[in-house]
């Protein structure tokens, strides 16, 4: 699934992020309200996984409330420290879906958001396939195609191509990159970003002529067809 995790605590961000790339999910981050109501309303997730407690004006409730005012349909786990009963009515009323009380353990919470995952394919298909041109990315047997032929791939550099297929026509910075693919919360400071680019383009773009990523300049990249 594409989760948004929208947590200020850069411990508890780091662990469920790090659980769920492991168990298979593409995974987006940021640690504000602003950011992630941005985030929510602006691109498709699967599921966002919400702290009730968060900086910069817009808390969660407020945030989940905005974006259920939207017609905002996807699911959304609250993760709080108020573990009060009032408290997780107040969540569940302004639209949440499940709630879970800080410390927790993460086979609980990947539990969660696997039910909530089930619940939201019974109402839509999951996708499971990405097309961009000729390019087609098939998410469930991670394999790779262009024009019909098999493209070979290293688990991080179809990760790469998945985060800017996923993001098709839009710029992606390296910062995105980095949280999105390296799980980077800072710039280390390396060329492994233009290292991976540049492999992909090898194996994606040059065999076949017209190019589908492209540098943006001082911006980043952006996949899309000519």
């Amino acid at each position: 699934m594409h989760i948004l995790v929208v947590e200020d605590d850069p411990t508890v961000r780091s662990f469920v992020a790090k659980g769920l790339k492991e168990a298979g999910h593409l995974v987006e981050m940021t640690d504000n309200g602003k950011d992630g109501l941005f985030m929510a309303v602006s691109e498709k997730f699967d599921l966002i996984i919400l702290d009730r407690m968060l900086p910069g004006g817009i808390d969660g409730v407020r945030l989940l409330e905005t974006i259920r005012a939207q017609n905002n349909t996807t699911p959304v786990l609250l993760l709080s420290a108020l573990a009060d009963v009032d408290d997780r009515v107040q969540g569940l009323k302004a639209g949440g879906d499940d709630y879970v009380t800080k410390p927790f353990a993460f086979s609980e919470l990947l539990a969660r958001v696997e039910a909530l995952g089930r619940r939201g394919r019974t109402e839509t298909a999951p996708q499971t396939k990405l097309e961009v041109a000729d390019l087609e990315i098939d998410l469930l047997s991670r394999t790779v195609r262009r024009a019909g032929q098999k493209i070979d791939l290293q688990p991080r550099e179809f990760r790469l191509l998945e985060y800017l297929a996923r993001h098709a026509g839009q710029v992606v910075t390296r910062t995105m990159l980095l949280e999105g693919v390296w799980d980077y919360h800072f710039d280390p400071q390396t060329n492994v970003i233009d290292v991976h680019v540049s492999r992909l383009r090898q194996k994606v773009d040059k065999p076949f002529g017209a190019p589908l990523i492209h540098t943006i300049r001082n911006a980043g990249y952006m996949l899309r067809a000519e």
